[in-house]
């Protein structure tokens, strides 16, 4: 006799909807395990991680879990799909560098101002862009910061190819530990909290349908910009973070691996959900730095392990640990 399998919801699940999950410990631990666990190993893995080595690691993995956020943000508000990532990451470090450096202000203060005034330089940038789709609007997103490389390349301003070195550092190790991992903790909850709301119900529809949401009379290219605004936000801080963390800047912050790599992240983990691309990041990074020893060989590493997650779990580890958490399959005779 044929079999079909079938997924239901957890007894507990149903149990723990709304009011009815303070009616016992069990209930709130199950609803609050998804987001509190997870937020507490993220706030002591700095602790037990003695090497300076594994914490550079682990910031550089923060570093790249907020470029994929901005990705996957400007890809769920919007429905584009955006390349310019280094684009975003390059102006908050020169940013913060030229400001550090020719104004005197301390890291904290270049950290607010390159990151509100960086992304007000990107959202500029990016702007005629908006009416584009598809892989127009992937392509020119792409060619920014490749163009900007090659203008400080050429023009030799802002460093040249020598960069800009001398810049100074945060004022102690737990400010610099700590302080991307808040950072990404905050945007990500504070993001996902502002998709939750009528504002980001209207973002929502015009990543399905842009034009259903311009004939309701909505200005929709407001809405791109402040999407692209807040994603920009994301970029232009770990840039700015990264240069006060290194004390250095150089034409590698407009490299292609931070547009790219954000963009496997967002794959492994889950795109549309801004946590799964922040998962996808702290699952690669480590896993390339494990792999770095074989050369270019990772990059094969890399591709199998992409055409693996597309054809086996296409929609990403976070959906597939958020359905398994949630529901139980079972093999029921048809």
């Amino acid at each position: 006799m044929a079999k079909r399998r079938e997924r239901i919801d957890r007894p507990i699940k149903v149990l723990s909807e709304d009011i009815y999950a303070l009616e016992s410990v069990s209930r709130m631990i199950y609803v609050a395990a998804p987001s509190v666990f997870p937020i507490l190993f993220l706030l002591l893995l700095p602790l037990f991680t003695p090497s300076l080595y594994m914490q550079r690691v682990l910031i550089l993995t923060a570093v790249y879990a907020l470029l994929a956020l901005s990705w996957d943000f400007i890809a769920v508000a919007t429905g584009l799909v955006s390349l310019g990532q280094a684009l975003f990451f390059g102006v908050g470090a020169y940013s913060a560098a030229i400001l550090n450096l020719h104004f005197g202000l301390p890291p904290m203060v270049t950290l607010v101002v390159s990151t509100l005034g960086g992304a007000a330089i990107a959202t500029a940038l990016v702007a005629p862009c908006l009416p584009l789709r598809g892989i127009y609007f992937a392509m020119t997103t792409l060619v920014y910061p490749l163009l900007l490389a090659r203008a400080i390349e050429a023009t030799a301003v802002l460093g040249g190819t020598d960069g800009l070195v001398g810049i100074a550092s945060f004022p102690n190790v737990w400010v610099e530990r700590y302080l991307v991992l808040v950072f990404v903790l905050g945007a990500t909850f504070a993001l996902r909290r502002l998709l939750r709301t009528d504002f980001g119900l209207v973002m929502r529809s015009i990543s399905d349908n842009d034009q259903a949401v311009r004939a309701s009379a909505i200005n929709i290219t407001v809405y791109k910009l402040i999407a692209v605004y807040l994603a920009s936000a994301l970029g232009c801080f770990a840039g700015a973070y990264f240069t006060h963390l290194y004390m250095f800047v150089g034409l590698s912050a407009f490299s292609l691996d931070l547009s790219i790599l954000p963009i496997a992240c967002a794959v492994i983990g889950g795109m549309g959900t801004l946590v799964g691309p922040v998962l996808g990041a702290f699952i690669l990074v480590p896993l390339a730095e494990m792999v770095r020893d074989l050369g270019t060989l990772r990059i094969v590493f890399y591709s199998l392990l992409l055409v693996a997650l597309v054809l086996f779990k296409p929609e990403g580890l976070m959906n597939f640990l958020h359905r398994k958490y949630q529901q139980i399959e079972r093999w029921v005779q048809v």
